[in-house]
Formats: structure tokens, sequence, C-alpha cells
């Protein structure tokens, strides 16, 4: 039996929470297109469809809020947290945002252009979608290991650098505006990057002169495996190793609803000054006046006080552990996993579970559909639906190698006993998993389908 780790925290605030029966559920599917995107929060008994905003603040971060400077322009709160972005990332400018893909869609539109193409060891869904929007493409390069479940390299989100280096030749460099990685890789299961690959990956990017990004959700979770599993860092605190990481690069877009532990909140932060204007007046535009990019300023403070709590070791062990203990009891109980965990999530490998389903009819959908009709646990499935993409020459789809069903835990929110039902659950899934079908779609949006699709049992 898997060990649960010790909490860094002690409960002060809690939250009811309630199970609707199995015909409530049955009904509730039904009224939501099978999408659970579509099924009322107060109707999910634990809720692992994201980690994003959807983590407890702590007492310090609530204070902040008590203290929120809501002036138009350039508020306390803004040079609070511009502190301790510089103090953290180092970057010399940032712009606040609302979340992470308003700071993406910001960079992408002041920089791509119809034809262009950015690198990345693997966009998830809404960075793809905002190169895509513009006309760009997104192109994925990780290393094979980061394709195979069961491998067990200790970074298997690194960038494939001989295929990237041959990738820019290929395009040629002034077709490719900006390449990125992204810490850890959440589409490919969570994996962390090596601060040896992000330096080699840098290296490659500025020998073309390609502005170099990273996408920082979870760069804390990133470090600590760097400091955990990469010879010379094991002494090294994490907020020195974020340093250092951020260093080998020109900027990055974060969504704080991650590692910065708030509800809501986002910045893009780099070192060009002519970037940064560009950015200045696109979120004027879109997001806000540039010190507050649509955030409140008790906002702000929460950001900036949940960084510097992101960065904590105590924390960081916890957090990671806390992962680990749902990774092992699913392997207890058969249930196949990407392996090794990453930080914030653990992954169902659904091709393994639900191998006579073809992806062609969806089996990640179909078993998140599943999860929730057996226990009220919303999870969310990264594979066909997310994922998957008409061919522009051929018109045939085209299905990504992995197929996941991910279940996110939010931070500082579940406790044991409400993983060890999760796993439960998912072991009652895998005696009848015989017995699942398939799904079709019945609408679909052009990007970002899985959002707002609807279904139908085949």
């Amino acid at each position: 039996m898997a060990n649960f780790p010790l909490e860094p925290f002690r409960i002060k605030v809690i939250e009811p929470v309630h199970c609707p029966s199995r015909q409530e559920r049955e009904r509730i599917l039904l009224d939501a297109g099978y999408n659970l995107f579509n099924v009322p929060a107060d109707a999910v008994y634990v809720d692992l469809m994201t980690d994003s905003g959807t983590s407890a603040m702590s007492d310090n971060q609530w204070a902040g809020m008590m203290v929120g400077d809501e002036a138009y322009a350039h508020a306390r709160n803004f040079f609070n947290l511009k502190e301790t972005i510089q103090s953290i990332f180092g970057f010399e400018y940032f712009v606040p945002t609302h979340q992470g893909r308003a700071a993406e869609n910001i960079l992408f539109t002041t920089m791509v252009r119809p034809g262009m193409s950015v690198p990345n060891n693997m966009h998830f869904d809404t960075t793809e979608a905002n190169v895509a929007a513009r006309g760009g493409a997104p192109v994925n390069l990780v290393i094979k290991e980061g394709l195979n479940p069961t491998s067990h390299h200790p970074f298997k989100g690194n960038m494939d650098v001989v295929r990237l280096d041959r990738f820019i030749q290929d395009t040629k460099p002034e077709n490719i505006p900006v390449g990125m990685i992204t810490v850890t890789n959440n589409a490919g299961g969570g994996q962390p990057v090596s601060m040896a690959n992000i330096r080699a990956a840098s290296a490659v990017y500025r020998r073309y002169g390609i502005p170099f990004f990273i996408d920082a959700c979870r760069y804390a979770e990133n470090c600590y495996f760097i400091q955990q599993r990469e010879d010379g860092y094991a002494q090294k605190p994490v907020k020195d190793i974020a340093k250092e990481m951020f260093s080998h690069a020109d900027g990055c877009t974060m969504s704080a609803k991650k590692d910065a532990l708030v509800n809501i909140g986002g910045f893009l932060a780099m070192n060009d000054v002519k970037i940064y204007r560009d950015a200045c007046n696109e979120s004027i535009l879109r997001e806000g006046f540039p010190t507050y990019g649509g955030l409140a300023g008790r906002d702000l403070e929460a950001m900036a006080r949940g960084l510097w709590e992101g960065v904590d070791q105590d924390y960081l062990a916890y957090r990671v552990a806390h992962t680990r203990y749902l990774a092992e009891r699913m392997l207890e109980e058969g249930i196949p996993i990407i392996e090794p965990p990453g930080g914030h999530a653990v992954y169902v490998d659904v091709k393994r579970m639900l191998p006579h389903i073809p992806q062609a009819n969806l089996p990640g959908q179909a078993l998140s559909i599943e999860l929730y009709r057996e226990a009220g646990v919303r999870s969310i499935e990264l594979g066909a639906v997310a994922f998957g993409h008409a061919d522009p020459d051929t018109g045939e789809m085209v299905y990504p190698e992995l197929e996941l069903l991910r279940l996110a835990i939010p931070r500082r929110v579940y406790t044991q006993t409400h993983l060890d039902y999760v796993v439960n659950a998912l072991a009652k899934i895998r005696d009848r998993c015989d017995e699942l079908r398939g799904f079709r779609i019945t609408y679909e949006p052009l990007l970002l389908r899985h959002f707002t699709a609807r279904y139908e049992p085949l």
C-alpha cells in the first residue's frame, strides 16, 4: 500500500460537497451532451478536471486580498508582483493577464503571422489553438520516450534538440517567430524537462536568432523534479533553480492558476523592450491597462504571495508525493498510467485500458463519462477529442499518439480518502471495461472542440 504524505498545512475552512445518485448522474450526463464541461460543479463529488484555478488559497493570500489597491493604473500591488516576478523569474518586463491563455493570445497575436511555425516540446490545448488562430502551425518535438507510457526516463518532457535544429533549418528561421518549451509537459503526462535540455534548446534557438519563451504554468513543479533527479541540483533551492532555468529564455507565458496557487491570473514576461511595448498595446486593447491586465488589485496581490508559496520546499515535496500516492494506488489496482507520474496529475493510458475502442470512437471521452457515471468524479480527456484534427490536405482525421484520461489534482484541496475513492471507482470500471462502448461527436466548434462539443453513445 502506498504511503500518504504528511500535509505541511492544516485545514481552516471547509466547503460541503454532495454526490448525486447514479440515476441523477445519468440524467445530468444526458442533459450535458455527455460533455463533462457542461456538468454543474454542484453535481460533482471529486473534481479532477483541472488543477487550474482550483487550488485552495492560503490565509496569507486571503489576507493579501484585503489590501488590494484598486487604482486603475500602477496600483501598489502591481509593484509587489513586479518585485516577485523579477526575483523568481529574472525578466525585466511583464504584463499581467487574467490567465495563461490571455498571455498566449498577446504573444502570438504580436509575433505570429499566417504560414509561420512555432516549435515546442508539446503544445497544450490553448497554446496550440492560439498559434493556429493566427494562421500558424504548432509543431511538437518531444523526445521519443515522451510518447512511451511505460518509459521511466526521468525527463520525458525533454525537447528532441536534434529534431529541433533540423526543423529550423528545413523551415527557415525567418518563418519561426518564436520557439517554446512547456514545463512540465502537460499534454504528455505532466512530465518534466531537464535543465540540460532547456540549456541545449536555448542554444539552438539563439543560434538562429529565434526568441525563446517558456510556457511556465507548472515551472515550480518542474524545478522540484530537476532538484530531485538531475545531477548537481540536489542542494540547490527551488527558487535558484527557477532563476537559472529562466535565464536561458527570452520570456515566458504563465497561468498563475497553477503554480502560483491562485484562482485567477497570469502574466507574459520578457526582456526585449519591443516585445514588451507590443504586448502593452495589445493588453490595452484586449485585457486592460498594462499594470492590471484584466485583474483587480487584490488578484495581483494574491498572485504575488502565491508565487512565493509555490516555490516552498515543503509544499512542493508534499505536492509531488500527493500525486505519486494516487499513481501508486492506481498501479496497485492494475490501472495503466503514464509512468512515472508527474507533479500535477495522473494520466490513465486509455489505449491499454480500453484497447477494444478505436480512437475514432473516442475512448478517452468514453472513460471520462464512465468515471462520472460510476462515482461522480470529473476528469478530462486528452486524446482524440482534445488533440485530434483533420489533415488540411486530405481531410482525414489525425489522432495523437497518446490517448489519455487526466486526473488533475487541485492543490491543497483533497484528502487521502478522496483519492482512495477515485481509485476504487476506477477499479470497478476496470472489472467491466469490456462493456464500455465509444462515442461520436454530434456538435463541435473549429478550435478547442473539447470545451463545447456534444456527444452521443454508439
